[in-house]
C-alpha cells in the first residue's frame, strides 16, 4: 500500500493550498481516510477525516470553516483544500487510510497506512 501526499509549500498567512493524496495497492474506495499534521516538537494531530462515501466528514476545531476534505474514489485520491492559512498551520501534513473500516475517525491509532508527508509552511 502506498500513499503519496503532495501539494505542500510556502504560503503567506491568509493564502491557500490544496493537498492531494494518491493511493495505490489498497481498495481505497472502501475505507475511510484522514489528514493529520505534525508541527516541530509536537505530537501528530488530527486535521480532517472522511468516510468511504464522503457522506461523513470530521474536522479539528482549529481548522473548521477553513479546511475542506474531499475524495475522488474513481481517481483513488483524497484532497485537503486549505484556505485562510495561519502560521500555526505550519506542519508536515500526512494522509492516512483505515485498513478495514469505512467509518471516518479522528483517532490516529485507527489508521493503518500512512503517506510520507508534505510540508506546509505559512509565513506571517
Amino acid at each position: 500500500v502506498q500513499l503519496q501526499a503532495s501539494g505542500g509549500g510556502l504560503v503567506q498567512a491568509g493564502g491557500c493550498l490544496r493537498l492531494s493524496c494518491a493511493a495505490s495497492g489498497h481498495p481505497f474506495s472502501r475505507y475511510a481516510m484522514g489528514w493529520f499534521r505534525q508541527a516541530p516538537g509536537k505530537e501528530r494531530e488530527f486535521v480532517a477525516a472522511i468516510s468511504w462515501s464522503s457522506g461523513v466528514t470530521y474536522y479539528a476545531d482549529s481548522v473548521k470553516g477553513r479546511f475542506t476534505i474531499s475524495r475522488d474514489n474513481a481517481k483513488n485520491s483524497m484532497y485537503l483544500q486549505m484556505n485562510s492559512l495561519k502560521p500555526e498551520d505550519t506542519a508536515i501534513y500526512y494522509c492516512a487510510t483505515r485498513r478495514t473500516s469505512l467509518i471516518a475517525s479522528t483517532r490516529r491509532d485507527d489508521y493503518s497506512y500512512w503517506g510520507q508527508g508534505t510540508e506546509v509552511t505559512v509565513s506571517s
